[in-house]
Protein backbone atom coordinates (compact mmCIF):
# COMPACT_ATOMS: atom_id res chain seq x y z
CA UNK A 1 0.00 0.00 0.00
CA UNK A 2 1.35 3.38 -0.71
CA UNK A 3 0.83 6.89 1.64
CA UNK A 4 -2.00 7.68 0.20
CA UNK A 5 -4.16 4.59 1.31
CA UNK A 6 -2.72 4.93 4.88
CA UNK A 7 -3.92 8.25 4.73
CA UNK A 8 -7.03 7.86 3.82
CA UNK A 9 -7.30 4.94 6.55
CA UNK A 10 -6.48 7.18 9.19
CA UNK A 11 -8.16 9.90 8.32
CA UNK A 12 -11.47 6.91 8.00
CA UNK A 13 -10.45 6.13 11.23
CA UNK A 14 -10.24 9.39 12.81
CA UNK A 15 -13.83 10.42 11.23
CA UNK A 16 -15.23 7.09 12.94
CA UNK A 17 -13.54 7.94 16.27
CA UNK A 18 -15.03 11.33 16.33
CA UNK A 19 -18.64 10.12 15.80
CA UNK A 20 -18.41 7.54 18.00
CA UNK A 21 -16.87 10.34 20.37
CA UNK A 22 -19.50 12.66 19.51
CA UNK A 23 -22.35 10.43 20.11
CA UNK A 24 -21.81 9.78 23.18
CA UNK A 25 -21.09 13.39 24.69
CA UNK A 26 -24.20 14.33 22.71
CA UNK A 27 -26.36 11.92 24.74
CA UNK A 28 -25.14 13.73 28.19
CA UNK A 29 -26.50 17.27 27.19
CA UNK A 30 -29.50 16.89 28.81
CA UNK A 31 -27.86 15.14 31.90
CA UNK A 32 -26.09 18.44 32.49
CA UNK A 33 -28.66 20.56 32.09
CA UNK A 34 -30.53 18.34 34.62
CA UNK A 35 -27.49 18.79 37.11
CA UNK A 36 -27.34 22.32 36.33
CA UNK A 37 -30.98 22.97 37.58
CA UNK A 38 -31.08 20.24 40.35
CA UNK A 39 -33.36 18.49 38.97
CA UNK A 40 -34.80 15.29 41.22
CA UNK A 41 -34.63 13.07 38.78
CA UNK A 42 -31.07 13.46 36.87
CA UNK A 43 -29.65 9.90 37.47
CA UNK A 44 -32.57 8.22 35.60
CA UNK A 45 -32.30 11.34 33.01
CA UNK A 46 -28.81 10.07 32.63
CA UNK A 47 -29.16 6.54 32.64
CA UNK A 48 -31.73 6.92 29.80
CA UNK A 49 -29.53 8.57 28.38
CA UNK A 50 -27.65 5.89 28.20
CA UNK A 51 -29.81 4.12 26.98
CA UNK A 52 -30.78 6.28 24.70
CA UNK A 53 -27.58 5.26 22.62
CA UNK A 54 -28.60 2.00 21.91
CA UNK A 55 -32.45 3.43 20.28
CA UNK A 56 -29.88 5.85 17.85
CA UNK A 57 -30.82 8.67 20.12
CA UNK A 58 -34.55 7.94 19.78
CA UNK A 59 -35.69 9.16 22.83
CA UNK A 60 -33.24 11.73 23.51
CA UNK A 61 -35.44 14.78 22.91
CA UNK A 62 -38.05 13.53 25.28
CA UNK A 63 -34.98 13.58 27.73
CA UNK A 64 -34.47 16.87 26.84
CA UNK A 65 -38.47 18.02 27.27
CA UNK A 66 -38.01 16.29 30.71
CA UNK A 67 -34.57 17.77 32.10
CA UNK A 68 -35.63 21.69 30.92
CA UNK A 69 -39.47 21.11 32.10
CA UNK A 70 -37.91 21.23 35.57
CA UNK A 71 -37.30 24.91 37.55
CA UNK A 72 -34.97 25.45 40.14
CA UNK A 73 -37.38 27.11 42.43
CA UNK A 74 -40.93 26.41 40.62
CA UNK A 75 -40.50 22.71 39.77
CA UNK A 76 -41.99 21.34 37.05
CA UNK A 77 -44.42 24.40 37.23
CA UNK A 78 -41.94 26.72 35.65
CA UNK A 79 -40.80 29.61 36.96
CA UNK A 80 -42.59 31.02 40.16
CA UNK A 81 -44.51 34.07 40.43
CA UNK A 82 -43.80 36.90 42.19
CA UNK A 83 -45.67 37.98 45.04
CA UNK A 84 -47.36 41.40 44.85
CA UNK A 85 -49.76 42.96 46.55
CA UNK A 86 -52.48 43.05 43.24
CA UNK A 87 -52.38 39.04 43.84
CA UNK A 88 -52.61 39.34 47.54
CA UNK A 89 -55.74 41.40 46.94
CA UNK A 90 -57.34 39.11 43.91
CA UNK A 91 -56.91 36.22 46.32
CA UNK A 92 -58.52 37.74 49.36
CA UNK A 93 -61.05 39.35 46.98
CA UNK A 94 -61.62 35.57 45.35
CA UNK A 95 -61.90 34.51 48.95
CA UNK A 96 -64.97 36.72 49.75
CA UNK A 97 -66.80 35.88 46.23
CA UNK A 98 -67.05 32.48 47.59
CA UNK A 99 -67.81 33.30 50.93
CA UNK A 100 -70.95 35.17 49.16
CA UNK A 101 -71.63 32.51 46.70
CA UNK A 102 -71.81 29.43 49.79
CA UNK A 103 -74.29 31.99 51.62
CA UNK A 104 -76.36 32.10 48.50
CA UNK A 105 -76.36 28.55 47.47
CA UNK A 106 -77.30 27.78 51.47
CA UNK A 107 -80.08 30.50 50.83
CA UNK A 108 -81.58 28.82 47.64
CA UNK A 109 -81.35 25.38 49.76
CA UNK A 110 -83.62 26.65 52.34
CA UNK A 111 -85.76 27.91 50.00
CA UNK A 112 -85.76 24.99 47.97
CA UNK A 113 -86.63 22.86 50.88
CA UNK A 114 -89.40 24.64 52.02
CA UNK A 115 -91.26 24.44 48.89
CA UNK A 116 -90.79 20.97 48.90
CA UNK A 117 -92.24 20.74 51.99
CA UNK A 118 -95.60 22.65 51.13
CA UNK A 119 -96.15 20.78 47.89
CA UNK A 120 -96.14 17.70 49.66
CA UNK A 121 -98.63 18.61 52.43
Amino acid sequence: MDFLSYFALAILIFVVLTLAYGMIAIHDIPYHMALKRNHPHADAIHAAGWISLFTLHAIWPFLWIWATAYHPQGGYAGKPREKTDQADAEGSDATSRVAALEKKIAALEATASKSGRRETE
